[in-house]
């Protein structure tokens, strides 16, 4: 049996809604006394993603089309299957039985139009203030231009991270490891972190080089009460603007330290026939790299929002994001990383967490571009084109191809990468690392079996700042 192989067949099974013939694959191979360590690895987690996927896709029919009436009291059957029938309600066939995304519902009301004009009541979005051209923008283009730096305004933050184990979901008296993610020093985008305290106290801080940083703690369940785990830190955050000018960007020459980021990576970032295609059809015959990164970020900047499955059950997330017509922000920054590297552009990604002046706070990811002679600059397709309606906005619309706000934290400057210390079990979230991370003996904790919370003010605005390209 090869290593590489063995879970072929029950991936596949599984992509094709086959669960009884994937559990029976698996358990003959799992049975089998040649099995390696790495195939029984690997087999195992093909049967925890089937579970996953089933905690994600949980409506039939009727429970879709229920919750769409709560917005659209006199929804029709037709008014449904045409819907249905164009795309718009993520759904799988598992084993004969029609299963709709639990988020499917909400999504479409992001997804088409019409499903939005039917509703009772116009109730806006609950998206982040900075995906709006506003005054912070102004401000960043403003002072990056006046003080001659890419780096500008920088803000001290206190930030609190909490990740809380229900009750009970681990037998009294066993310990419970969590990792909660933890942000790395970056010069001119987050600097002088500083751990102010954690529950319990002895945490251990992963080193600088973890390129998905985290904190690691331990703590015994105690029966009947939820275990709780935070850390709170400080740390100086600036917004980022890179004031490009077209004319001088050339094809950067790809170096040994450039390659791995024109390179494929499977499975999240391969370079397909259907990605091929796609990207002939967005870029045609141009050869300026700029251009061709302006084509590439407009193209998928088209590609509206939706909330996301686990990214663990998918099998390619930039495929995925390709063919399925809607992504969320790791979704549509993958398949954004995958285009430009296509092209021999580099590119990598940044995850973590955005908040605001007021309320809002979410999870987020984004990623970097190297344009020659700038390097590596920030990209944003998600918040993508914005629009103002002040003097001088025309000149902020690609804010997020070469700027970032101050209002985000990167834990995260890949994907897909090892914790320190090492998590023995599958983890919840095989991609990204933002809510954390939790585990005992009898195996990981799912995100149905904890909860998690973000909290933030401002500590007090330091005086000078870094510039990453000096």
């Amino acid at each position: 049996m090869g290593a590489d192989r063995i879970g072929d067949a029950p991936s596949k099974a599984i992509d094709a809604g086959q669960f009884t013939q994937a559990e029976a694959a698996i358990a003959k191979a799992l049975a089998d006394p040649r099995i390696t360590p790495t195939q029984r690895t690997s087999l195992e987690f093909q049967r925890e993603r089937m579970r996953r996927i089933l905690i994600d896709f949980t409506l039939d029919a009727e429970a879709v089309k229920a919750r769409l009436r709560k917005q659209i009291p006199d929804l029709t059957d037709a008014e449904f299957a045409t819907w249905d029938a164009a795309g718009l309600l993520e759904k799988q066939v598992i084993d004969g039985r029609t299963l709709y995304f639990k988020r499917a519902p909400a999504n479409l009301f992001r997804l088409s139009a019409d499903a939005r004009a039917r509703r009772k009541e116009q109730t806006p979005f609950n998206d982040g203030p900075n995906e709006v051209l506003n005054d912070h923008h102004r401000a960043v283009r403003a002072a990056a231009l006046a003080e001659h730096t890419t780096s500008v305004l920088p803000r001290r933050e206190e930030v609190t991270q909490i990740v809380t184990v229900k009750a009970d979901a681990v037998p009294a008296g066993e310990t419970i490891h969590a990792w909660i993610p933890y942000p790395r020093a970056i010069h001119g985008q987050q600097e002088d972190i500083r751990l102010v305290g954690s529950e319990p106290a002895e945490a251990t801080i992963a080193p600088e080089s973890a390129w998905q940083r985290t904190v690691y703690l331990e703590k015994q369940a105690v029966a009947g009460k939820p275990t709780t785990f935070s850390i709170t830190y400080d740390v100086t955050l600036y917004a980022r603007y890179v004031d490009i000018d077209p004319a001088k960007v050339t094809r950067a020459a790809i170096t040994p330290a450039l390659a791995p980021y024109v390179a494929e990576r499977a499975p999240h970032v391969v370079f397909t026939d259907a990605m091929r295609a796609y990207s002939k059809r967005v870029v045609g015959d141009e050869t300026d790299p700029y251009r061709i990164v302006q084509k590439l970020f407009a193209a998928v900047d088209t590609i509206p929002w939706a909330g996301a499955r686990e990214y663990s059950t998918i099998p390619n997330i930039g495929d995925y994001t390709l063919h399925a017509g809607h992504g969320d922000c790791g979704e549509q920054t993958l398949l954004l990383i995958t285009l430009l590297r296509l092209n021999g552009i580099p590119a990598r990604w940044q995850s973590g967490w955005i908040f605001s002046d007021g309320t809002y706070n979410n999870i987020h990811d984004w990623g970097q571009v190297y344009l020659a002679p700038y390097g590596w600059v920030p990209m944003d397709v998600t918040f993508g084109r914005l629009t103002g309606t002040k003097p001088g906005d025309d000149k902020l619309e690609g804010f997020y191809l070469g700027g970032l706000d101050a209002y985000r934290i990167a834990f995260n400057d890949d994907w897909s990468q090892p914790f320190t210390p090492a998590k023995t079990s599958f983890r919840s979230d095989t991609v990204d690392s933002q809510r954390g991370e939790v585990e005992w003996k009898g195996g990981n904790l799912y995100f149905d079996q904890w909860d998690y919370d973000f909290r933030w003010h401002r500590v007090d605005t330091p005086r000078g700042g870094g510039d990453p390209t000096r």
